[in-house]
């Protein structure tokens, strides 16, 4: 989104040596229901994607949670289908795609959700979660309805969130939104909890990797971006 900062500054964290990110932006006017529909409904989705897919890049993400989760899996397939109409060259996935691949490599059945979204959003990650198999046991959101605000929850109050929300019977925890920091304090919530801790950027990293079939991470930053993690690539 074109207010965001933090989903730039973790893949490229997570990136080893050969690795790169590129990116475009477009705008969202709230992160509300409302303001994910008109930002989805611009024409600058559309130019977006065909200019970055003019790029010789090998994977198109879309990096926003909320809005390829916002209408169900139906909706999160059909911005997939319509991202390679405009991009046919690169392979393409969502954060919402990719969360569920994630889960999906951690073994994750129930789970509890972290969002710092507010209530209308936070509804909508549950309904997506629960459709596709996960039942969400617990879960705690932050009411935040500007972009540039989810950006300034210090790391050390995600991990306090994250941690508020686990229970015995979630087997993972997903940490929502992708202008949300989150990759710096999993590895260190999943030796708390002693469960994986799946966040939006870090799944979008890991799975655009995964679906090209390349170890091009750095270790440190939860089991799931570890197991795409490049051999003597360097811890952070």
């Amino acid at each position: 989104m074109a207010s965001s900062i933090v989903m730039e500054s973790e893949m490229w964290a997570m990136a080893a040596e050969g690795v790169a990110i590129h990116t475009t932006r477009i705008k969202l006017p709230k992160v509300t229901v409302e303001g994910i529909e008109e930002m989805m409904n611009a024409p600058e989705l559309e130019s977006a994607a065909r200019l970055l897919g003019s790029a010789p890049i090998d994977v198109l993400c879309f990096g926003g949670t909320s809005a390829s989760f916002l209408h169900g899996t139906a909706y999160d397939h059909a911005l997939i289908e319509k991202l390679k109409s405009w991009a046919p060259g690169p392979k393409v996935t969502t954060a919402s795609t990719a969360t569920l691949a994630g889960l999906k490599k951690v073994g994750a059945g129930p789970v509890a959700l972290a969002t710092p979204y507010v209530d209308g959003v936070h509804e909508r990650a549950v309904r997506f979660l629960e459709e596709n198999g996960h039942p969400v046991v617990a879960g705690r959101n932050l009411g935040i309805d500007s972009d540039q605000a989810l950006a300034e929850v210090p790391l050390d109050d995600v991990f306090d969130l994250v941690c508020s929300v686990d229970r015995p019977e979630a087997s993972a925890i997903f940490i929502s939104c992708t202008n949300f920091w989150s990759v710096g304090a999993i590895e260190a919530l999943e030796a708390e909890l002693g469960k994986p801790v799946v966040s939006a950027v870090q799944a979008s990293f890991w799975h655009a990797l995964d679906i090209l079939d390349v170890d091009g991470a750095r270790p440190g930053y939860g089991r799931l971006v570890d197991s795409r993690a490049a051999k003597g690539a360097d811890a952070p």
